[in-house]
């Protein structure tokens, strides 16, 4: 499997370029557990939706680390953009 693998890194450039072997490879380092829910949460945004029957085009979504609970909040690209620029979610 091995000799497969190189002979497909050599015929094609951008495999070999993502499968470079110049970086280091380091250990990940493991998070701290939260204590308590709903201190550390993670945020992301799901973008470029179709639209809902009331013209919501986006997914804000909040993940507690401590209990793994999510919260999926429907609304409009230009909404959730306008929140980032003023400050009320921060990254």
């Amino acid at each position: 499997m091995k000799k497969d693998v190189q002979d497909i890194l050599r015929r094609y450039s951008t495999c070999e370029v993502a499968k470079s072997h110049s970086l280091p490879h380091i250990l990940y380092i493991a998070l701290l557990v939260p204590t308590l829910p709903w201190v550390e949460v993670s945020m992301d945004f799901i973008l470029g939706l179709p639209n809902t029957q009331r013209n919501k085009d986006s997914v804000f979504v909040v993940v507690d680390r401590f209990s793994k609970m999510a919260h999926f909040i429907l609304d409009y690209k230009v909404f959730l953009d306008s929140l980032f620029l003023i400050g009320i979610i921060s990254f």
